[in-house]
């Protein structure tokens, strides 16, 4: 039996030893290449700190051969040995170790110190490491990842009325590496968590709030709070109920206005958010634009993209209307496709990551929502809100504002010069030509507006 063969019989011993919840290390012993002894981590179950793989291996080995010498024999096991097991290895006279992946933390096999390098002790043992080294680390990689997780659904328990991303869909997906911090307890969250990214140093002397719209999430702002944190910015960017990594609640009655809005209020208020620039865009705007008014002293400057107050003083826009139809016509529309229309820059793998979040129509509710929620009359939910926050932004708003408009969104470019025009002090819009409705994606590295986006951020930094 070859090393390569022997390690895959000390992987199925690390499967059962996952599958007790214990930690995934399996261990065989061969002599003349048969298998002698079988092994596998039980050291919880036993309530025995010396039940390690490679001990139980030896133990069985030795009861087989009938010698506590195991002179001959090759001990094989998928994780660099502790210093324990190294000991038992060296005192049961085993002449080969073949382990598979190194153990940077306890590995006494040359990680952390090697047992089996000094010349005075009197037995020697061949050490040879690496063989299926990638699949053994990988066995201890999902597990301790689905015990994360499970210590998250602990902490984080998931209402029944919802719906829950697993974590390792979001893992992976270009140039985001960002953690998710979470929050539920929140008084109008009620249990439903909020994930958001918080990256820069939190004593920060801007701290820059993004706010997304629908249908995208989190991922929409990943250039942003690069180019942000790189200067030395704090930069935190929610994923609204219904969106992104946060919880999808079932039902479309769950989504509001004002029930959107508070969280976020409730949200900037627990992280004491203070020297705020605002960048919102579609929904961000319809809701983030309404934030400031509660606590002006907390935000310094706003960007605003292709978004507006929906006050219910005029119809909705043809174009809006046309969105909306689509969106009730057809509900399990590709938000991926609905990407690389808008955005051709972007490759397939960014236009799929906006799929991600919303796999069937039960995570759908948000999508089907958000169209129907913006306020078509006076006295719609959300309406008078609106206006009060439009008389904010004419008469009390004091710190800096900037414009952008995608010139290419059918829905929203014609309506920006009129949010622009009441903003205080005015706001002279930069328009982007090529730019359609999902302005963030201008500030990627292959957009021609990317210059121009990143000196509308400075000047407000």
């Amino acid at each position: 039996m070859t090393d390569d063969e022997a390690m895959g019989h000390a992987l199925a011993a690390a499967k059962v030893a996952g599958e007790s919840g214990e930690v995934p290390i399996g261990a065989v012993v061969l002599r003349e290449g048969q298998i002698v002894g079988v092994g596998h981590n039980q050291p919880i179950n036993q309530r025995d700190p010396s039940a390690h793989a490679e001990v139980q291996a030896l133990r069985e080995a030795a009861k087989t051969l009938g010698n506590y010498r195991l002179d001959g024999c090759t001990l094989v096991v998928t994780v660099e040995p502790c210093t324990m097991c190294a000991g038992a290895a060296l005192n049961a006279r085993v002449s080969r170790l073949v382990y598979g992946t190194a153990e940077p933390k306890t590995g006494a096999a040359g990680s952390v110190h090697n047992v089996f390098a000094h010349a005075q002790i009197n037995h020697q043992t061949e050490v040879l490491g690496g063989v299926r080294a990638d699949e053994c680390a990988q066995a201890l990689q999902s597990f301790f990842k689905q015990r994360r997780q499970a210590q998250r659904d602990r902490q984080w328990p998931l209402r029944d009325d919802a719906l829950r991303n697993p974590e390792e869909a979001f893992a992976g997906l270009p140039a985001w590496p960002y953690e998710a911090h979470y929050v539920n307890d929140l008084p109008s969250l009620a249990g439903w968590r909020m994930a958001y990214v918080d990256e820069g140093p939190k004593d920060a002397a801007q701290t820059w709030v993004l706010l997304h719209g629908n249908p995208t999430w989190g991922y929409v702002w990943r250039h942003w709070i690069a180019h942000l944190r790189a200067q030395g910015h704090r930069v935190l960017a929610p994923d609204l109920i219904g969106f992104g990594r946060s919880d999808k609640p079932k039902k479309m009655a769950a989504h509001g206005f004002d029930f959107h809005r508070q969280v976020l209020l409730e949200w900037v208020e627990r992280l004491d958010l203070q020297h705020v620039r605002l960048v919102v865009q579609d929904w961000g705007g319809l809701l983030g634009l309404t934030l400031p008014m509660a606590a002006p002293q907390r935000y310094r400057g706003l960007l605003a993209m292709n978004t507006f107050l929906a006050t219910g003083e005029h119809p909705l826009s043809d174009g809006f209307v046309a969105w909306r139809q689509f969106c009730r016509d057809k509900p399990q529309f590709s938000v991926s496709g609905l990407m690389a229309r808008a955005c051709p820059h972007l490759t397939p793998q960014e236009c799929a990551a906006y799929d991600i979040p919303f796999p069937d129509s039960g995570h759908r509710a948000a999508l089907r929502r958000f169209p129907e929620m913006v306020a078509p009359s006076w006295d719609s939910e959300g309406a008078a809100t609106a206006r009060e926050a439009a008389a904010f932004w004419r008469e009390a708003w004091q710190g800096q504002t900037a414009v952008v408009i995608g010139q290419a969104d059918p829905v929203l470019a014609s309506v920006m010069p009129d949010l622009a025009a009441g903003m205080a002090g005015g706001a002279q819009p930069l328009v982007l030509s090529e730019a359609g409705h999902f302005t963030q994606e201008w500030l990627h590295p292959r957009s021609p507006h990317l210059d121009a986006i990143q000196a509308v951020v400075s000047r407000l930094s």
